[in-house]
């Protein structure tokens, strides 16, 4: 198993390309400008795409997956409860998203970043082809099977972040989108987003994972768990 990164131009967003010894692959979000090295590495790999996965659905991490979606003629796979934001992807972060607030109008901050990079923010498409798991009245920790190729990841409900994110776990990795990174943890003041419920994913799903998984977040450098679990005041404090 290898994880091969790509690392967005807005926001730093990392792209893991998560790698089977035969070749099978997923993408695990698809931010920003990253289409283009995903297909060269496929392509110069022969690899095997099975799918775009999403941790959440926050347009940084999510803005290339229907593109590579039809490139690569896989589906997007997300949970169910984020789903929605794939259509609207400046007007569900609110202010972040949108300057005035309201549904489509990519004049927010994230637009102008995307735009700093060259990409036209009206140019956004959703994807066309998506398989949702889960379901928004989830328990938390529920676990779903992905069977993707030749890999069998495990999904883990961890919302907090967003109603829907997602830690897929896979070979004593954790790809922990805006839920966990080295030393911090994923804000709850934008929409959808709830304190309480981060507080109670941190406990219950987030600390309880083995000390030894590693930690390959959504921005940032890579970590574990138990230096998570001693070093990170948010992990500290429960």
């Amino acid at each position: 198993m290898q994880v091969i990164t790509v690392v967005s131009a807005v926001f730093g967003a990392r792209c893991s390309v998560l790698v089977h010894d035969d070749g099978s692959c997923v993408v695990i979000d698809a931010g920003a400008g990253v289409t283009d090295s995903v297909l060269q590495l496929v392509a110069d790999r022969d690899l095997r795409p099975a799918a775009v996965l999403a941790t959440h659905g926050h347009v940084d991490h999510t803005w290339d997956a229907g593109r590579l979606s039809e490139a690569l003629d896989v589906p997007v796979v997300l949970h169910a409860a984020d789903v929605y934001r794939l259509a609207d992807p400046f007007g569900t972060l609110g202010l972040l998203g949108s300057s005035g607030g309201s549904s489509h109008d990519p004049s927010g901050p994230l637009a102008q970043a995307i735009a700093a990079t060259g990409i036209d923010p009206a140019s956004y498409t959703a994807p066309r082809r998506i398989e949702p798991f889960g379901g928004a009245d989830d328990a938390r920790s529920a676990d779903t099977v992905l069977e993707l190729g030749s890999l069998r990841i495990v999904a883990r409900h961890a919302p907090g972040h967003t109603e829907g994110s997602t830690l897929y776990l896979v070979a004593e990795m954790a790809f922990t989108g805006d839920v966990l990174f080295a030393g911090s943890v994923g804000r709850t003041d934008l929409p959808g987003g709830d304190d309480a419920t981060m507080q109670r994913t941190l406990r219950e799903v987030v600390a309880t994972l083995p000390p030894a998984t590693v930690v390959v977040p959504g921005h940032g450098p890579t970590s574990d768990i138990a230096t998570e679990l001693a070093r990170n005041p948010y992990l500290a404090r429960l």
